[in-house]
């Protein structure tokens, strides 16, 4: 059984969303790409668009517009700093 990603949301203001979750689809600047537990290290920028929320699997999703920003997948797990966002 996959164990839960851990997952931040980041703007300047404050830390916006902290949660264990399935999998996050993030905007990246060179394609959308999606994150479960145990994903490869890597960081990439965002593009302006939908942040997509899988807080188990075959969950219905949660989207959150993000503009700007950059997203980190470390050992801990994902990141995603936003300049701004907005609630689906």
């Amino acid at each position: 059984m996959k164990m839960a990603l851990k997952f931040e949301l980041v703007t300047p203001a404050r830390l916006e969303r902290t949660a264990d979750v399935y999998m996050v689809t993030v905007p990246g600047s060179e394609g959308d790409f999606s994150v479960l537990e145990g994903h490869a290290p890597f960081m990439a920028t965002l593009r302006n668009g939908p942040l997509t929320i899988y807080a188990t699997q075959g969950a219905a999703p949660e989207t959150i517009e993000v503009e700007g920003g950059f997203a980190e997948v470390n050992e801990q797990g994902l990141t995603v700093l936003a300049e701004h966002v907005t609630a689906g």
